[in-house]
């Protein structure tokens, strides 16, 4: 069983954490504690591109971007795998610096530091060499950086088949049993 922590930034992208979000609260089965924390700028962005707050109806603890007494903020808590989405490259680079100063890049330090799986869905176009460097040093730490990037071989019909591309991929690199198209199969 799982504990995870589901981190959502304010990079253009919500399709994909409300794709993983509700693929997760379906996989109950699969995990122990899925804990949700959202930047201020994130929630505006859900709000702008999804036009709905359903964050708030999701059945996952949800903590505030400054309360370092969650328990992901600590090795101690156990969490196994962290996986921000979209992940943008202010954070990124954050995190690859070691720079500490909120919740969620501390709990980045904590599962990296652990050696437990960071998964880092960039969703930013184009890259600079700034945010390559990161990616490599993230990288080189030990975490996942996984574009959101769809694929079109399944044939998505609408937006959220697309999304559901990436998601599924994420799913897969943390470990969970998923349903999913498979190449060749």
């Amino acid at each position: 069983m799982k504990k995870a922590v589901i981190a959502i930034t304010g990079a253009s992208g919500s399709i994909y954490a409300a794709s993983l979000l509700k693929k997760l609260s379906s996989l109950k089965g699969q995990w122990d504690e899925i804990s949700l924390l959202m930047s201020t700028n994130a929630k505006e962005v859900w709000k702008t591109e999804l036009e709905n707050e359903s964050w708030k109806d999701l059945p996952f603890r949800h903590y505030g971007s400054m309360d370092f007494n969650a328990p992901f903020a600590s090795g101690s808590g156990r969490y196994d795998t962290m996986i921000i989405i979209p992940c943008s490259m202010g954070t990124l680079g954050r995190i690859a610096t070691g720079v500490s100063n909120d919740l969620l890049t501390r709990a980045a330090d904590v599962i990296l530091k652990e050696r437990r799986k960071l998964i880092c869905v960039v969703r930013d176009t184009p890259y600079n060499l700034i945010h390559i460097r990161n990616m490599e040093t993230i990288t080189l730490a030990g975490g996942i950086i996984c574009p959101a990037s769809p694929s079109f071989y399944s044939k998505p019909a609408t937006f959220e088949d697309l999304a559901s591309t990436v998601t599924d991929r994420v799913l897969d690199l943390a470990g969970f049993d998923i349903q999913s198209f498979r190449w060749g199969s």
